[in-house]
C-alpha cells in the first residue's frame, strides 16, 4: 500500500517528527521537510527509513500532504 511520508511515520508509531528524527538520526525539521516535499532523503537514508518505518521505499510517496 502506497502512502506519503507523514502517514508512514504515524503508522510506524511516531506521533511527532522529532521522535521520528531521533530514530532516523536526523532532526525533526528534516523529517518535516521530507513530509512537505521541501527536500528529500539522500540515497543513504533509504534503508534506515525502510527499517524504522517498516515500509518499502517503493511504497512511500514523496509529495506534499497539502494539509500542513
Amino acid at each position: 500500500m502506497k502512502m506519503n511520508m507523514k502517514t508512514a511515520r504515524i503508522n510506524a508509531g511516531f506521533n511527532t517528527q522529532d521522535n521520528a528524527g531521533i530514530a532516523l538520526g536526523v532532526s525533526g525539521d528534516t523529517v518535516g521537510n521530507w513530509e512537505r516535499g521541501k527536500s528529500f532523503p539522500n540515497i543513504k537514508m533509504i534503508p534506515k527509513i525502510e527499517e524504522v518505518y517498516k515500509i518499502s521505499y517503493d511504497n512511500i510517496i514523496f509529495l506534499s500532504t497539502n494539509n500542513d
